[in-house]
């Protein structure tokens, strides 16, 4: 089906607003089973120990296919692979949806992030090379950013309210409407676009790179579940690293390599993937331990818990639809990225101080008001910072290294941040021992998500001062390749 004659203008636009809906799936797919959890195991009656595996294998085969996918959109073209990510995601989420067992439904959770993985490349590959000229491009990825960094929290309300008044699998099902939506999007209103270049594929380097790459989110994900120091833990971490270094060494000879190292090589792009990695580190555990901090202590429903992370996305909006699209391209990242992660920082810090007797509107809404303006200020810029001047040809792999990144930074959040709560609720339980049993384990609890919103206050501190130093000021030029990293 070909493009209706709809104006360039128009139709740029238009095209956003498909792209954003296939990015807004894709983004609150993360999260939205997360509430659908206990309800799926009471009905399919898998264990506990089990269950983590239906988060896992989503991002396992999405973080590692990540690489892959986007060399695919530049060698297809980039409707062909929306066509086939949209048409495969939705077939997978239907195939969930109606499961009857446990192994169909981790299956299921796989191929879901086989074809996503192949999805958002394309996706943000297709917004980088439709919007070129810097203010439009800034206005254009501030609306993405937003509807991007949205999607966990949107998950969780989704969620929340299709397991609470339909079924756990509509979680799976609304995939559905999302991917009808966006099909038909893309067939009236997105451009073709594709490598210049004879169609090749890095086979070595695709093996190398999705090994080390599966290894090492196995890895971290494993940690979650057991310790750092597990044999298999450590082992996946280990051979994960030593297949990425082969990667690297191989994609410097390689004619046609998977990931163009020259796309690592400057300043501004590095700089926007330190914002991308430490965002989605510390965005894992916000939603995580307030989301358990709403439902396990303070009793909430899961579609209470999921209304009370609205004041988040509502900041989070406001924050790139107003600031970032009317200063990313006057002022450029320096200014905004810096300023989002203090921000972040110090509505983090606010979390620290979460107690058994607070409520949400005293000790909550303070934080998720404060984080959500931050993020608004990090997530478009840096998006847009990280894919500027890249030639239409590396598109998709630029693209492919923004998502791999962001889901990398996730993954190293489950595991650091899972980690440092059970280590010091562990150890904070002798020193409560003195308090009522339930109030104990409250306050031990507590304690432990107190030292992983430090860890992560830290970390956006960290990248304050990393992000000033590597990103730019002034307006967003083209030629950002040619600026090297010192």
């Amino acid at each position: 089906m070909s493009a209706l004659p709809v104006s360039a203008h128009a139709r740029r636009w238009w095209t956003l607003g498909v792209l954003s809906i296939t990015s807004l799936m894709l983004a609150l797919d993360t999260t939205v089973i997360n509430i659908a959890l206990p309800s799926a195991q009471i009905d399919l009656g898998f264990s506990s120990g089990n269950r983590q595996w239906l988060i896992t294998a989503y991002t396992l085969s999405f973080g590692s296919l990540l690489l892959l996918g986007g060399r695919l959109s530049d060698l297809w073209g980039r409707r062909v692979s929306l066509y086939v990510g949209l048409g495969g995601f939705a077939v997978a989420s239907a195939a969930g949806g109606v499961a009857k067992s446990f192994a169909v439904l981790v299956s299921a959770r796989a191929i879901q992030g086989v074809f996503a993985a192949l999805l958002a490349p394309a996706a943000l590959a297709t917004l980088t090379t439709t919007f070129e000229g810097p203010r439009e491009r800034a206005r254009a990825f501030s609306y993405f950013g937003a509807v991007t960094g949205s999607g966990a929290a949107i998950g969780l309300l989704l969620g929340g309210a299709l397991t609470q008044w339909a079924s756990w699998r509509w979680c799976l099902f609304i995939n559905l409407v999302f991917a009808a939506l966006a099909l038909v999007g893309v067939a009236v209103f997105v451009r073709e676009g594709r490598s210049e270049h004879h169609a090749h594929l890095d086979v070595l380097g695709t093996l190398l790179g999705s090994a080390g790459l599966f290894l090492i989110v196995y890895g971290l994900s494993h940690a979650v579940t057991t310790n750092w120091s597990n044999s298999l833990t450590w082992g996946s971490l280990a051979a994960g690293t030593v297949l990425l270094v082969a990667f690297t060494r191989w994609q410097q000879r390689s004619a046609h390599p998977l990931l163009p190292l020259r796309l690592l090589l400057n300043r501004v792009r590095g700089g926007s993937l330190v914002a991308l990695f430490i965002t989605n580190f510390g965005v894992f555990g916000i939603s995580l331990f307030i989301v358990y901090y709403l439902q396990s202590v303070l009793d909430y429903s899961p579609m209470r818990t999921g209304i009370d992370f609205l004041p988040m996305v509502a900041a989070l909006a406001f924050s790139a639809f107003i600031a970032s699209a009317r200063l990313l391209g006057k002022v450029g990242p320096r200014p905004l990225v810096p300023t989002g992660m203090l921000l972040s920082m110090m509505g983090v810090v606010l979390f620290t101080r979460l107690s058994p007797t607070t409520d949400y509107l005293s000790s909550v809404l303070p934080g998720l008001v404060l984080t959500g303006l931050g993020l608004g200020l990090i997530v478009a810029p840096a998006v847009a910072s990280a894919t500027l001047g890249v030639n239409t040809t590396d598109a998709g792999a630029a693209s492919a290294l923004v998502n791999t990144t962001s889901q990398i930074g996730g993954s190293v959040g489950a595991a650091l941040l899972n980690t440092i709560a059970v280590s010091a609720t562990a150890r904070a339980a002798g020193a409560f021992a003195n308090q009522p049993t339930g109030y104990q384990a409250s306050l031990a609890v507590l304690h432990g998500y107190s030292m992983a919103f430090w860890w992560i206050a830290g970390f956006f501190g960290a990248g304050a001062v990393l992000t000033f130093g590597l990103l730019e000021s002034g307006v967003p030029g083209l030629d950002m390749d040619v600026v090297p990293i010192v």
